[in-house]
């Protein structure tokens, strides 16, 4: 299910949208899959009364693991992972629902783990580092974290960008400075060219 537009700001328009990747399954899947596996040998190599016990244990472990995946894919389903021109946003929940929305302007730093496994599957987790009160969100089974790291931080320097060029009329001086200095990271991330650069700098000094 895609982030709803209905709750996107005025001009505020969505870069991602990604529900968590499918490693999310993999515990309830597991069971699910050693609940068939099960079932099947003690078909093949057992008999008699215990093999109906074991029979009746695999059976019992397939349905509680296909309520667990069930209900896993409903979680999947209704969780979104967004990066909007304003926002992080995070939102899960069917009935009871639960968000977390970290505005760009706060947004310090982000970190993107992943270990040996996940790098071959593509996932991870996400660390966000921002100057609201919870100072850090963690975000997991993320689908290519890397690429969500950098994704996030074009959009912060786009957002700064737009700001820088709102403001360069009337912006004061401790204003000016502080987006000369965004735009100094800006340039040494290489999201502008010097030539940008040269160009949003004369704009903010008015010159």
């Amino acid at each position: 299910m895609p982030y709803p537009q209905k709750l996107l700001n005025d001009h505020e328009t969505v870069a991602l949208d990604l529900h968590p990747h499918w490693w999310f399954f993999a515990r309830s899947g597991a069971t699910m899959l050693v609940s068939v596996l099960v079932g099947i040998a003690s078909l093949v190599w057992l008999d008699g009364d215990f093999q109906k016990v074991v029979n009746w244990i695999a059976i019992a472990g397939i349905v509680v693991s296909a309520i667990l995946l069930v209900s896993r894919y409903i979680q999947w389903f209704t969780t979104n992972f967004v990066i909007t021109s304003d926002r992080v946003i995070f939102r899960t929940g069917v009935f009871a629902k639960h968000g977390i929305e970290i505005p760009l302007e706060r947004v310090n730093n982000v970190i993107f783990h992943q270990s040996v496994i996940e790098r071959m599957l593509g996932c991870g987790d996400l660390l966000i580092e921002s100057g609201g009160e919870t100072g850090q969100q963690r975000f997991t089974e993320v689908k290519d974290p890397d690429q969500v790291q950098a994704l996030i931080h074009t959009q912060v320097d786009a957002k700064v960008a737009r700001r820088g060029q709102a403001s360069s009329g009337g912006s004061g001086g401790g204003d000016v400075a502080s987006q000369l200095e965004k735009l100094e990271g800006m340039l040494q991330r290489g999201t502008l060219t010097p030539s940008e650069f040269e160009a949003q700098k004369r704009k903010l000094l008015g010159a």
